[in-house]
């Protein structure tokens, strides 16, 4: 999974880091925007929920899932701060794909009575593409989430990149969710084919 970004200090825009991991075989984009206004967040999301159809990509917010309805997203991702799963409005949960973030193993044992699709679990590494008060988890925690979360799928989150990727893969995780791995790549569509290789071969060695 690609978290589009739109930290102004990546090279490419949420646009194009969509259009570059559609391009790239990913599983699926997330658009992640911490430094724009609600009106070019939502037009940013409208030009790559077209990018993400045409690829057959799932397309997910961050955060939003007043942003998520109106651009007609598969889904939205919340995090501990963010609106309950539970406090969702019944329509938006019908028609929305649900995440979870989770940081420690209360946390995602707690996701268990939660309305959600998936969970994410991290950071599993260091990164810096966000501010997390959580250190690293490491993967043998990771391993433990994706046990407790089961069946429900598990994203990893936090430091993921073409160095660890098969490592998270082998721990159990679903999906890896990156930023920086594409987003300051010299060539994201690439850096993408890459990641998506080295993850599938972390879950059938």
């Amino acid at each position: 999974m690609v978290l589009a970004d739109d930290d102004p200090r990546w090279r490419w825009d949420p646009v194009e880091q969509a259009i570059a991991a559609c391009e790239g075989g990913a599983a699926a984009v997330q658009l992640r925007c911490k430094h724009t206004p609600d009106r070019r967040v939502l037009a940013f999301a409208r030009v790559i929920r077209e990018t993400t159809r045409r690829a057959g990509v799932p397309f997910l917010m961050n955060d939003r899932f007043d942003l998520a309805w109106l651009c007609d997203a598969d889904g939205v991702h919340l995090g501990q701060a963010d609106l309950p799963p539970a406090s969702l409005p019944e329509a938006v949960r019908q028609r929305l794909i649900v995440g979870w973030s989770t940081h420690d193993e209360a946390q995602a044992a707690a996701a268990a009575a939660l309305p959600v699709d998936y969970v994410a679990f991290g950071p599993v590494f260091g990164t810096t593409s966000k501010d997390s008060p959580y250190g690293p988890r490491g993967v043998e925690a990771l391993s433990s989430a994706a046990r407790t979360v089961a069946p429900r799928p598990l994203v990893a989150i936090g430091g993921v990149d073409s160095g660890n990727i098969r490592d998270v893969a082998t721990a159990g995780a679903r999906f890896a969710a990156v930023i920086s791995a594409v987003a300051a790549a010299d060539d994201p569509t690439a850096a993408t084919r890459a990641l998506v290789v080295a993850f599938e071969k972390g879950r059938n060695p």
